[in-house]
């Protein structure tokens, strides 16, 4: 193993704790070489920095410049187009016409310029290209714009110019000092359990409309601060110009979204979530980019190659977007210095990278299972996307060593979330997406009576040792419309009419009880982290669909009911407080500092499953009707304190067990194994958590 792990360059056996990885080592090794090559490439050539070759949105745009004019300043504006003949400024000045006046001069390096005196142009005016190129020419957003904003009377988008009198001032301390991360213990800032609540800024209010980033810091915040998450995961704040797309068909990389306010706005809420103790996270879109050729850069300087890939190969058809091609320098320039911005003009603390599987792959992973390592280190592989995932984390990570870095990832690609030094890509987490799917299948395919719980334990639990990953249940994907929310599957239509806390129908128990043991025994298993999509932890009704022409443009789908969580007199109420009460327990318990989870205890046909971890032992009855007076099963000896079950009536529950109730472990010289049992009363569908106070010897 060691002649091995020398060959191969790795400071220890990493990803290689995986035997069956050793087959394709000299393939890993070749990828991670290239990698750290083209990083080497790229250093000599900026200062011996990755910081330094990502300035693009420093060099491109609208910038009001002293260098020239110290005491008046002036506009400098830059522009990269290879293939443009002719750029010019137009606005109102112009008649949005070509004007010589607002005409670019074109550079040796394909880069297109011009300096503007300081009247030229004031905060808040609206502006665009005008490209010539060879058999045409077009209107165009400049690819580096900061602010881009639609016109509510035409729908047309045009960049604005943004330069405020005053600055936003940040009142929390910004980003640690930019130290090398070999200089800082490994997670030592993740002193507190990893605990995503994912949101969406425009559908997080209850009313029909998009609500804002001041709506979002100054009603939906507090939310989360008082459900005990530790982090908020915002989706959709790069610039889109259709609501509809959730956020995914970005157009303007370097712009916060202006639907829902402006940039200081957005900085306002970061700098509010940071001041209450709150990570802020983002979605960044880096796997692909909106078709739209106007708004977006599609054919920016009239090809289709400027970003992307040429022909087919530049086009995702199952998602009508285009495919960046992460083998050119300026693609990879454009999108380290986008990810730069976000850090260092936002304050923002860590990016979920989206549709991962989608760059790895040259046919997107499209109907694949990957049922074999083989799937990933064939030729189908997109080495040059890998490498740009490697350049990205240790650009983010450099900047900031406690930046955290997500990866969203369906095929399971080995060493994504480990350390680059042990073949790894380097990304600090991984979402166990498999989960959330699995959950589905179960509830739209299965009874809960047939839940195979052996099957449910392996998905929960399978997990790369040197990988840290995140579960989740359900998050925004799985309450897409054409599926539905957890509470809706186990529901159906009776969640209208049958939430009341008076109903003590069979049916919501049901949906009630399974509810609260599918997040429980998901984050009870989860590795190192935690996410849940806004809403559901009260069980949210319904699915998530925006406005658009086959709804007759409804918001109906497209918003949160907070008002469920209040009604002291619905069951919503009831799952939120167990919610609020499971996150402060894994807090309480530091849950996952240990993330080994030892399986005690699985019967198929009691359906009860339980298991230790961290010294605190957690047992699921999932049988639909029988519940159980003396259930027995192995343990270390000792003292156990029932700290939480999902039973009490605060919870929605039946009040049939005793909070704070000891069992002590007993000794059967007739059993094999240790010896040491304990004896519980399970109720039908309900989890308990116990505490070993001390252990005898």
């Amino acid at each position: 193993m060691k002649k091995c792990l020398k060959d191969h360059s790795l400071s220890d056996p990493g990803i290689f704790n995986d035997p069956y990885l050793l087959a394709y080592a000299d393939i890993i090794s070749s990828r991670r070489l290239s990698a750290i090559g083209l990083e080497n490439k790229i250093k000599q050539e900026n200062n011996g920095s990755l910081r330094s070759f990502a300035d693009y949105h420093k060099i491109f745009g609208l910038h009001f410049d002293k260098a020239i004019d110290k005491d008046k300043g002036s506009w400098i504006f830059r522009e990269w187009g290879p293939n443009a003949k002719e750029m010019f400024i137009v606005c109102e000045q112009t008649s949005w016409l070509k004007n010589k006046d607002f005409q670019l001069h074109k550079k040796d390096n394909h880069v297109f310029e011009r300096r503007f005196s300081k009247e030229t142009f004031s905060h808040k005016d609206l502006f665009r290209l005008k490209i010539v190129w060879p058999g045409g020419e077009g209107d165009r957003i400049p690819t580096a714009a900061t602010r881009v904003v639609q016109d509510p009377h035409t729908d047309i988008f045009n960049a604005q110019v943004w330069q405020p009198e005053e600055q936003y001032k940040w009142k929390t301390k910004k980003n640690p000092p930019l130290t090398k991360r070999s200089q800082v213990t490994k997670r030592s800032q993740a002193k507190r359990p990893l605990l995503i609540y994912e949101a969406h800024v425009g559908m997080a209010l209850e009313e029909g409309r998009v609500g804002t980033y001041v709506e979002f810091e100054n009603y939906i915040l507090p939310k989360i601060v008082d459900a005990g998450y530790t982090a908020v995961q915002l989706m959709a704040i790069q610039e889109h110009p259709y609501y509809g797309s959730f956020g995914y068909h970005v157009a303007n990389f370097f712009a916060p979204s202006s639907r829902f306010g402006t940039p200081e706005e957005l900085k306002s809420l970061i700098d509010a979530a940071h001041k209450k103790g709150i990570k802020v996270f983002m979605d960044i879109i880096h796997s692909h980019a909106v078709n739209n050729e106007v708004e977006g850069i599609a054919k920016f300087d009239g090809t289709g190659y400027q970003f992307f890939h040429d022909g087919p190969k530049g086009y995702h058809r199952q998602w009508d977007s285009r495919c960046f091609d992460y083998g050119k320098a300026y693609v990879l320039k454009f999108l380290l210095s986008n990810l730069k911005l976000w850090i260092e003009e936002f304050q923002i603390d860590g990016f979920r990278f989206d549709g991962i599987t989608s760059m790895l792959f040259k046919d997107h992973g499209l109907g694949r299972a990957f049922a074999s390592y083989a799937d990933y280190y064939g030729d189908d592989v997109d080495v040059d996307a890998l490498s740009y995932l490697y350049l990205a984390n240790s650009l983010v990570h450099d900047i900031n060593p406690y930046f955290i870095t997500i990866a969203e990832d369906v095929s399971g690609y080995p060493g994504l979330a480990a350390p680059i030094s042990k073949g790894g890509t380097g990304f600090d987490y991984r979402y166990a997406m498999g989960i959330a799917d699995f959950w589905i299948r179960l509830l739209k395919d299965y009874k809960d009576e047939n839940w195979h719980l052996g099957t449910l334990w392996h998905e929960l639990t399978t997990k790369r040792k040197e990988e840290k990953t995140i579960s989740y249940a359900e998050s925004h994907d799985q309450a897409l419309v054409g599926d539905k929310t957890h509470m809706m599957h186990l529901m159906g239509n009776n969640i209208y009419t049958s939430m009341k806390k008076d109903n003590k129908s069979i049916e919501t128990f049901r949906g009630v009880a399974l509810h609260k043991m599918i997040r429980l025994i998901t984050i009870a298993t989860a590795g190192s982290g935690y996410l849940n999509f806004m809403g559901n932890e009260f069980g949210h009704p319904e699915w998530v669909d925006f406005p658009s022409e086959r709804n007759n443009f409804s918001f109906h789908y497209a918003r949160r009911q907070w008002s469920l969580k209040y009604d002291q007199d619905l069951y919503f109420s009831c799952l939120f407080e167990f919610d609020k009460k499971m996150i402060a327990f894994v807090k309480e318990q530091d849950l996952f500092s240990l993330p080994d989870v030892n399986l005690l205890c699985v019967h198929e046909h009691d359906k009860v499953i339980a298991f230790e971890r961290n010294q605190t032992i957690f047992v699921f009855n999932f049988h639909h009707s029988n519940s159980f007076s003396d259930y027995m099963f192995e343990v270390q000896p000792g003292e156990y304190k029932m700290i939480f079950n999902s039973d009490e009536a605060r919870f929605g529950g039946k009040g049939r067990l005793k909070q704070d109730q000891i069992h002590f472990s007993f000794f059967d010289s007739k059993k094999i194994g240790n010896g040491n049992l304990i004896s519980l009363y399970l109720p039908t569908r309900t989890a308990i958590v116990l505490k070993l106070n001390f252990k005898k010897e």
